[in-house]
């Protein structure tokens, strides 16, 4: 059965500059709230509970940064794509104390989740309007090779921009990492994951040490979805796996190594000449 639509008028909403609809629904399915683009969901937040990571990929996310560091240690951020702020606060909460920077296009998108699903007071999550790849070279000097997390979500609608997803994008992230620093990458793709065998294979080529953390079908490529990379410049810790396995949702897999390679022999990289945007998910995946 399709979820139920509200119309616009009942919700806090906003016009995005590129003419799409930005809404905050009460969640249908768990406690909390939405952040709906033109008919796509793209963050869920619960203000009761910010460590409450509804979505499958941002838990797996949430996973990875659990294992950065200490437990509880404050952490030095950077978010490109603000969806409803659910990552920053989801640090916040869990490692009080950490420095957060959030780059995002549309000011009208800050403003509506700012004013309806306010921040914890205090917090220290400055947010910056811009293009996300354009923003990596206006932060504070300060902030290069001294970023423990770096993460990339960044949708217009439901795409991600093609100059978002290109080696020479990847290296100026690159740039702001620390030696141990971490790349996080929402990737999504379906049948045959020839979009996400090719930001694999692009993001290796500037952080060589990569695990894919994703459901189980998904990284097979039978169903579209998302996949979670996670990239650094030296080794990620190999005790890690097992607790991202168990950490979930499940059915989990966590992709490395040789298994890696395979899944991205042929694939070319992608360069800012002949970058994709990643593809448009089928309207019928958001009616649940």
């Amino acid at each position: 059965m399709a979820r139920a639509r509200h119309e616009p008028s009942e919700h806090p909403q906003a016009r995005l500059s590129d003419g799409t609809l930005a809404r905050i629904v009460p969640s249908g399915f768990t406690t909390g709230f939405e952040l709906d683009v033109d008919g796509t969901p793209q963050s869920h937040v619960d203000l009761d509970d910010p460590t409450h990571l509804h979505f499958e990929y941002v838990a797996r996310m949430g996973a990875v940064i659990d294992r950065l560091r200490m437990p509880g240690q404050p952490l030095t951020a950077v978010h490109l794509g603000a969806g409803a702020l659910t990552i920053p606060r989801y640090i916040e909460a869990t490692r009080p104390g950490s420095r957060q920077q959030v780059i995002e296009l549309e000011q009208a998108l800050i403003e509506l989740v700012k004013t309806n699903l306010p921040l914890p007071r205090g917090a220290a999550i400055r947010t910056r309007i811009g293009d996300a790849r354009e923003g990596l070279g206006r932060l504070p000097d300060a902030l290069t090779g001294a970023v423990d997390l770096l993460v990339s979500d960044v949708y217009a609608g439901s795409q991600t921009p093609a100059h978002l997803t290109t080696v020479e994008f990847y290296r100026a992230a690159a740039a702001l990492l620390a030696p141990d620093g971490v790349l996080l990458v929402n990737v999504a793709d379906g049948a045959g994951l020839a979009f996400a065998r090719r930001q694999v294979a692009t993001v290796r080529t500037v952080l060589p040490h990569v695990v894919v953390l994703a459901e189980v079908q998904v990284l097979r490529g039978r169903r579209f979805g998302n996949l979670v990379v996670a990239a650094s410049a030296g080794p990620l810790p190999t005790e890690w796996l097992p607790r991202l396995m168990a950490a979930g949702p499940h059915p989990a897999k966590v992709a490395q190594g040789a298994e890696l390679d395979e899944f991205v022999r042929g694939a070319r990289i992608a360069t800012d000449a002949d970058s994709t945007p990643s593809p448009r998910p089928a309207a019928s995946l958001f009616e649940r």
